[in-house]
């Protein structure tokens, strides 16, 4: 959990910048983080409208297998067909018998592609587009398996809205099965139409390249022989099919919303913690107070949060108990709970980004032009295909379209980024207010066994955590190069922004460690004053698992405190959920997506 690329943010980004044979011999790869398939015995269906992020989790992850419905199969032989009867009655079709970015009114080949003297010309067009994919993208290489595995059950999901071959379809989801994992460079996309790892994984298709097998590096060829599978020949316009996408920016989009809600899951148990740590007045989570701001979120987290602590010494009596607390922690609830908003805005827009199509160009067997006005005009009419043998007879059209604009996904990444920032701010003061009695208004040491002082807000290392997240959390700048003879002139950065807020994520479980630590140290000190106290259901569950992984321990000589549970810390995080010791009330629903289908 929480592993990734740290991909150099200040990298010139190439859209397809090859590495020499020699160079690429030269450059060592990084480490490699095989998968654990411990889900392998486990199949994911997919019918290019429902993937969820367990699922893909389940698959890059864990290594399910997937396996795509016959109705998802049909779509693509129809398009398929479609694609093929188009280019014989003459329809111009991007990418196809016509050329891409600036060759876009290039004649490729002219009539029917399987005809005797087009058919070499189209299949060699393909297989040395193949072939050359090898080279395709810049350094480093992916070092997690499960990215590249994320990219591929994205892409075969959302392909089955496209025009593949057959070959092209099956062999996407042989790989996948047969754990055959492309050797993929992490740059050489502008965060659309991730032209460059996709072709990575297309050399992988016909034998050309590098790839893992089972997690051991070897020549494509020699992976797919081992695998039992069989190089494919590409044909029509598979390298189109396959690489028109944008499924590397999502794959790291969804890797990020599925870490981040368990680091949002431990920042709740967090602040839970602080709050009885800090004998803290719970005035602010109450249902008077949260009438005044009626979000649904804000209400949810302030609910959540009260649960979490239900029958806490914090709703009893007691003298010593401040009217307020810091506005650090008076104000993490709504802090927290805008970033779960913004959460839910990412997840609900990386679910529409899998299940939806980023292809240009759209192929829509069965539309007419009864079907809307524009599509019965003149300008629609040019990109209609009537139907004949090579499309079973089905009519529709073939439209070029900008759909690989990876937005909105690519505003919410960032959205999210500064929710999460503005979320951390305060836990970076939380730290800081447990060190002034004037808050506390008792001292630790006078509770606590002697040089059982551990902890405290951790010294410079927030502070350092604090400062990486600030920089990780701003904005990339909007960026448009005119590239393709200026057809191609806007860039979205998606590997940049999903790469920083991933490493923005585990940034943050860190300083959360701190301060889930802080505040295990704190209770110490309430428990040390009242044995009888209780701190709520998932306090009390929380800290107790926490104390036997990471005890109470003393100071270094001289007083300076050290992270040297630091490891022990990060290994309860990633290793449990914290809703295993409160699941917490069900989260509002997120906006609606209706998928309109022809």
């Amino acid at each position: 959990m929480f592993r990734f690329l740290l991909t150099p943010v200040l990298a010139i980004v190439a859209c397809a910048f090859a590495l020499s044979p020699a160079a690429a011999a030269a450059a060592d790869p990084p480490p490699y983080h095989a998968i654990t398939p411990s889900m392998a015995g486990k199949t994911v269906v997919l019918t290019g409208h429902d993937l969820t992020l367990d699922q893909v989790i389940a698959v890059a992850r864990y290594g399910s297998k997937v396996q795509v419905t016959p109705e998802a199969k049909q779509r693509m032989k129809d398009n398929y067909g479609l694609l093929l009867e188009g280019s014989t009655e003459g329809v111009s079709i991007y990418w196809f018998n016509r050329g891409a970015g600036g060759a876009r009114e290039t004649v490729m080949f002219a009539g029917n592609p399987e005809s005797p003297e087009n058919y070499p010309k189209v299949a060699d067009t393909q297989m040395r587009a193949f072939r050359g994919g090898a080279s395709g993208g810049y350094g480093p290489e992916i070092a997690d398996e499960e990215l590249v595995r994320a990219i591929m059950v994205i892409r075969a999901n959302a392909m089955t809205w496209n025009a593949p071959s057959p070959g092209l379809a099956q062999m996407l989801v042989d790989l996948i099965n047969h754990r055959v994992t492309p050797v993929v460079n992490s740059r050489g996309t502008v965060g659309e139409g991730d032209l460059a790892a996709l072709s990575n994984v297309g050399a992988t298709m016909v034998g050309a390249g590098d790839a893992y097998l089972d997690g051991v590096r070897m020549p494509a060829a020699e992976a797919l022989a081992k695998a039992g599978l069989k190089p494919i020949i590409p044909f029509a316009a598979d390298n189109n099919a396959l690489t028109s996408s944008n499924a590397y920016a999502t794959a790291q989009a969804a890797l990020l919303v599925y870490d981040a809600q368990a680091m949002l899951e431990w920042a709740d148990m967090a602040y839970a913690f602080d709050l009885n740590g800090m004998n803290s007045s719970v005035t602010p989570l109450s249902l008077a107070v949260q009438a005044d701001r009626p979000d649904p979120w804000l209400n949810w987290h302030a609910g959540k949060i009260k649960e979490m602590i239900k029958g806490s010494y914090l709703f009893g009596a007691d003298p010593q108990r401040i009217i307020q607390d810091p506005e650090s922690l008076r104000a993490s609830s709504i802090r927290q709970a805008s970033a779960w908003k913004a959460w839910s805005r990412l997840r609900d827009s990386v679910l529409f980004q899998m299940n939806t199509s980023d292809h240009n160009p759209v192929v829509k067997v069965g539309l007419k032009p009864e079907d809307s006005w524009e599509l019965a005009t003149p300008q629609m009419m040019r990109y209609y295909v009537k139907g004949g043998p090579q499309s079973g007879g089905k009519s529709g059209y073939i439209f070029s379209n900008a759909n690989w604009d990876p937005y909105p996904l690519a505003n919410e990444v960032e959205a999210f980024s500064l929710a999460v920032a503005n979320m951390d701010v305060a836990i970076v003061h939380r730290l800081q207010r447990f060190s002034n009695p004037f808050f506390t208004v008792v001292k630790a040491a006078d509770y606590l066994p002697k040089g059982a002082g551990y902890g405290g807000s951790g010294g410079y290392t927030p502070v350092d955590l604090w400062q990486e997240i600030q920089s990780l959390a701003v904005p990339i700048a909007a960026e448009g190069n005119s590239m393709g003879d200026g057809v191609e002139e806007l860039q979205a950065q998606t590997r940049l922004k999903t790469a920083r807020a991933r490493q923005l994520v585990e940034t943050t479980l860190s300083l959360i460690g701190f301060d889930l630590n802080n505040g295990a140290r704190w209770i110490d000190v309430r428990k040390a004053q009242d044995p009888a106290r209780s701190f709520g259901p998932g306090v009390d569950a929380a800290w107790a698992a926490y104390r036997k992984v990471v005890p109470l321990v003393g100071d270094a000589p001289g007083g300076l405190p050290q992270n040297q549970n630091a490891a022990q810390i990060m290994e309860f995080l990633k290793g449990t959920r914290a809703t295993s010791f409160f699941p917490g009330p069900a989260m509002p629903p997120g906006e609606p997506v209706a998928l309109v289908r022809w």
